[in-house]
């Protein structure tokens, strides 16, 4: 059981120092494409319900698209097209031929662009689920259509929206390990490469998934008291 322990100490013999890193780069990855979502499931939600057909479609192919092929394969294509395409595009307008993505950026957009499409569908259900009878009534009160949004739309929709963008985050936090197949040092990633290292596959992939474990029943206490403060004043059925 030590020489087990002993594989995960600080320093230059164990990984330790390693699997922290690692958990620490995939919290950093996990947050940041999951802003990147929200922001893009919210542009996304209100061109599908703006009554606009070109922005209806094209949320719809984006929507359809992302969800249709596998994420894996997402992944690779938009990590390795996506920051070729975006380097042309800036030496194009003269920025240099010697210019590079940060991989963090690169890894984090990627993410970002393939969550935003399941965050899509789950602000639009939260709209719709927004009584009309209260948008109706703030609007012959005189209020603008920014204030509608700012004080009734977007605080109930959110909190329709919680359970299903809870359930986001924690699909983001697993799916922060797909970034690895392009040699990204997330958790996964260290985890991989102790076990090649040592050879000892089962011990380090137990650790791995153990630290995934913990990060998931700690975000799912910051849900629960997230939600409970959202619920306050709000009756139950």
């Amino acid at each position: 059981m030590s020489s087990y322990l002993d594989l995960l100490t600080y320093g230059d013999t164990g990984w330790g120092d390693e699997f922290l890193a690692g958990a620490w780069m995939t919290i950093k990855i996990s947050v940041c494409g999951y802003a990147i979502g929200l922001i893009l499931g919210l542009i996304g939600a209100w061109a599908k319900l703006s009554g606009n057909r070109a922005s209806f479609w094209v949320s719809e192919g984006y929507t359809t698209i992302v969800r249709a092929v596998p994420e894996l394969l997402l992944i690779i294509l938009l990590y390795y097209t996506g920051t070729t395409a975006l380097r042309n595009l800036l030496v194009a307008l003269g920025f240099g031929e010697d210019i590079q993505i940060d991989a963090f950026a690169a890894a984090t957009g990627t993410l970002g662009f393939v969550q935003g499409a399941y965050t899509t569908e789950v602000f639009r259900g939260a709209m719709l689920a927004v009584p009309k009878g209260q948008l109706e009534a703030a609007k012959a009160y005189g209020m603008s259509a920014a204030l509608r949004f700012r004080r009734i739309m977007f605080p109930l929709m959110f909190r329709y929206a919680l359970p299903g963008l809870a359930n986001l985050w924690v699909s983001i936090l697993k799916d922060s390990s797909l970034i690895s197949v392009v040699g990204f040092s997330e958790l996964l990633f260290e985890g991989k490469t102790a076990a090649a290292s040592t050879k000892n596959y089962f011990f380090f992939y137990m650790v791995t998934a153990a630290m995934f474990l913990l990060l998931t029943v700690l975000s799912n206490v910051g849900i629960y008291f997230v939600e409970r403060r959202l619920m306050r004043g709000v009756r139950r059925a």
